[in-house]
């Protein structure tokens, strides 16, 4: 093993150590304050972003005010007060494991270097990767993007699919990174990039919300599929049991389907358009068996 791998796999033993201690007693402070700390994203439309007033919306939104819901009747609180604490795709790990929040509810995926710092939940929605690109550019799929740039999010998994898919067919990309989502989506807009490469699920989102829908489109055969769930503090097994039980009743008792339908297939905010996106057959698995369980 080189010793960079050595260091680095240190450093997420110590961190996840120092995390487990940290968060062990995440419900006995919830009730001592009263306040739940939920981190949100402000640009991944449909699931966490701001509505026109500034208010975190969206699918995962919904899903984690359910949580609190069952958090109130778990800690016999009649009030819960939520504390939102807004995050990126870059920091949003560090926001769970320094005890920033209690849960991040925004499209994280769980991944395995992930779980050495938290823990998930299980998974309410799964996305594959694709891109999105101009109407006009002509690209259709990965082999089109021969020596053009090609923008992603940082903080996120995009770069190692995007670098493997590279190095196949020796498509020498340059690729750039967007400090956000609607910092790479601007890039794309103003042509400083060939192509943005995301989440499906992202990518619809966007589109979704730009100023003219049509001039965009997603294409790109999927190069991954990946799993969203909410993020919890690594090794409360108290906190993350409350949460797992009422995930899993939101799906036996139907309301998960209930919110897919609400952000996915009717008009949301802001411009009042529909995604026009049904359930994918992973979801409608992951419901009639739920498990915090992927690969």
């Amino acid at each position: 093993m080189k010793l960079r791998s050595i260091f680095q796999a240190g450093v997420f033993a110590s961190a996840a150590v120092l995390t487990q201690l940290a968060s062990a007693d995440t419900l006995e402070r919830i009730k001592k304050s009263q306040t739940i700390n939920i981190a949100y994203r402000e640009s991944a439309l449909p699931f966490s972003y701001l509505s026109e007033s500034k208010a975190p919306v969206g699918y995962t939104i919904d899903i984690c005010k359910k949580m609190v819901d069952a958090l109130k009747k778990e800690l016999k609180l009649p009030q819960l007060k939520i504390n939102f604490v807004p995050v990126t795709a870059d920091n949003r790990i560090q926001a769970m494991t320094s005890g920033l929040a209690d849960m991040e509810c925004g499209s994280t995926s769980n991944t395995a270097d992930r779980r050495k710092l938290v823990d998930f939940t299980i998974p309410h929605f799964f996305s594959t990767l694709r891109m999105m690109v101009n109407t006009s550019s002509g690209i259709k799929n990965w082999t089109d993007l021969k020596d053009k740039k090609v923008v992603f999010t940082k903080g996120t998994s995009t770069d190692k699919f995007i670098l493997e898919r590279d190095k196949v067919r020796a498509l020498h990309m340059a690729l750039v990174e967007g400090k956000d989502h609607s910092d790479s989506f601007n890039m794309l807009e103003s042509a400083q990039v060939n192509a943005f490469a995301q989440d499906e699920a992202i990518l619809f989102g966007l589109k979704a919300r730009a100023k003219d829908p049509s001039k965009f489109m997603i294409v790109g055969d999927p190069l991954a599929s990946e799993a969203y769930a909410i993020m919890l503090p690594k090794g409360d097994a108290a906190f993350k049991k409350v949460i797992d039980v009422e995930m899993a009743r939101l799906m036996t008792d139907g309301e998960i389907t209930k919110l897919h339908e609400k952000w996915f297939t009717r008009p949301i905010q802001p411009n009042n358009m529909s995604l026009a996106w049904p359930m994918g057959s992973l979801l409608k698995e992951t419901i009639r068996f739920p498990s915090d369980k992927v690969n």
